[in-house]
């Protein structure tokens, strides 16, 4: 069984930077196949960034290339999403997501998903 555990989000005004981590637990990990989401109230799933499977490539939503940046540390089993120049738009509760068997960039392709961890951006 795989659980998932992020941490590190807040309150933080625009312009900041919240550095988010996703620890794996119950099976060795590496951080590639493994992905983030982020719901904002009233919306549904958005994919957020992945890491493929092969590990050489990484993927992000256009809203925050150039912005975030998806990082992993398998001796720590921890993948990392730091966010940078943060606007009030990227406020949401964030999701890790791993072993997708479809499409990365959809919800419904991920076998296993973290609780959550609420991210707040101030204008």
């Amino acid at each position: 069984q795989v659980q998932l555990a992020e941490s590190g989000g807040g309150l933080v005004q625009a312009g900041g930077s919240l550095r988010l981590s996703c620890t794996r637990y119950g099976r060795a990990l590496t951080w590639n196949g493994m992905g983030w989401f982020r719901q904002a109230p009233g919306k549904e799933h958005e994919f957020v960034a992945a890491s493929s499977y092969g590990g050489d490539s990484t993927y992000y939503t256009n809203s925050v290339k150039g912005r975030f940046t998806l990082h992993g540390d398998d001796a720590k089993n921890t993948m990392y999403l730091q966010m940078n120049s943060l606007k009030p738009e990227d406020t949401a509760v964030y999701y890790c997501a791993s072993g997708y068997s479809g499409p990365y960039y959809q919800h419904d392709s991920y076998a296993y998903w973290g609780h959550g961890t609420q991210v707040t951006v101030s204008s």
